[in-house]
């Protein structure tokens, strides 16, 4: 549903403390399609590579749509003996949440739409028209699906639950909480730009994280720091994922638009959200604020105040801006 692109280079946001400190260990790898990157303090605990992959098949198991033998694509291909683990339950009922919380702009149910704008891993439709769009969008709303005794049961067999959105902020917390039950209180998990952080960095401080600017040529430059504080982050930005039409040239955004069914036109490039809350969460919201646009984004800010967000916009001039709500403190 939606790709992240914070730019996570640790190495240049501490210096090079961390290369002498050697209480801390690290360990990286490839996770959900993408790299995995953990630094945590190991004076007591030495965590293994096969660990942690443990916990990342455990979660595609349960949740990658990318994977045919998965729980979620078994129930999206109309399997209800499915019985659903921990992992889908937790993240299904996050889900419920913020779905409610954002009027729908967060949505796993968009799967059937995703995928069919070739967003997604099935059934991309070519020459796809307002009348197609309108009859997949039937098959769109999250109460459409129920979670009744650790089974999911769908309104229509076409639903398409897609949890790519929020999938990879919970994996980080799968490895976090991991990391905590060993008594690590130091560290830092970041698997494709989302992050959840606990404790101190190796230079005895709160670990710092780089915001990309949305550069469109293709090079990486950092916009901003931000101070993590026992917090997580994570970023959604259109500027990068899209795909181009053959015969027009049009750029389509990966966000869809849940109301709509078509590529959110929203004025953000970057939506990035910090919280003491679970990654997944901050996941899941940075993907509503995204297809909400910058006013609506502000307005639930305002009744959100355990959220700091940084978005990067664009004005009606074309000209690049920035927005941070007054929670949020930024490094410099």
């Amino acid at each position: 549903m939606k790709k992240v692109y914070l730019f996570f280079f640790l190495i240049v946001v501490f210096g090079c403390a961390d290369q002498t400190d050697s209480s801390y260990g690290k360990l990286k790898g490839i996770a959900l399609g993408t790299s995995f990157h953990i630094t945590y303090n190991n004076l007591n605990n030495s965590i293994l590579e096969n660990q942690i992959d443990s916990l990342i098949y455990r979660v595609n198991k349960s949740m990658s749509t990318y994977l045919p033998t998965s729980d979620i694509s078994k129930i999206n291909r109309g399997d209800t003996s499915v019985v659903t683990d921990k992992m889908f339950q937790e993240v299904f009922k996050k889900s419920e949440r913020i779905y409610k919380e954002t009027d729908g702009a967060f949505d796993p149910t968009i799967g059937v739409l995703v995928n069919a704008w070739g967003f997604g891993p099935d059934n991309v439709v070519e020459n796809l028209d307002s009348a197609h769009v309108k009859s997949m969008l039937e098959f769109v709303g999250l109460e459409k699906v129920q979670l009744k005794k650790e089974k999911i049961i769908k309104k229509y067999r076409s639903t398409y639950i897609d949890f790519n959105a929020i999938a990879k902020g919970y994996a980080v917390d799968v490895i976090g909480r991991f990391l905590e039950s060993k008594n690590i209180k130091d560290y830092l998990v970041e698997i494709g730009g989302e992050i959840r952080a606990r404790g101190l960095n190796p230079d005895g401080k709160n670990w710092k994280i780089a915001i990309e600017k949305p550069n469109f040529d293709g090079s990486r430059s950092f916009q901003t720091v931000i101070e993590l504080n026992n917090e997580s982050i994570a970023t959604s930005g259109n500027y990068r994922k899209f795909k181009i039409d053959a015969s027009t040239g049009k750029k389509f955004a990966h966000t869809i638009d849940t109301k709509t069914g078509f590529p959110s036109q929203s004025d953000l490039l970057s939506a990035s959200v910090i919280a003491k809350l679970d990654c997944a969460d901050v996941d899941a919201y940075a993907t509503a604020f995204m297809a909400m646009g910058l006013e609506k984004s502000k307005l639930f800010l305002k009744k959100h105040k355990d959220l700091k967000c940084f978005f990067i916009y664009s004005d009606d001039n074309g000209d690049i801006k920035t927005f941070a709500n007054q929670n949020l403190q930024i490094s410099n």
